[in-house]
């Protein structure tokens, strides 16, 4: 599954280490967005349904950390 960078991005940010935690802390926030937060609305909507279709063995080998030191 190819995940964008802005997706990656989100998934970094809500990300409590597991996919399935994941999917619910991302449900969870998707409920809070109000009707103005459409793009962000709509990502997180990529998101959940690209989660759906992998595994968690798929989802721990995603590059949500990468190495930031220089």
């Amino acid at each position: 599954m190819n995940f964008t960078r802005e997706e990656l991005t989100l998934m970094m940010l809500y990300s409590p280490g597991t996919r399935r935690g994941l999917i619910t802390t991302l449900e969870g926030m998707r409920q809070e967005l109000t009707k103005s937060e459409r793009r962000l609305r709509s990502l997180t909507d990529s998101v959940l349904a690209k989660l759906a279709q992998i595994t968690d063995e798929e989802f721990d080998r995603l590059p949500l950390y990468p190495d930031l030191d220089p």
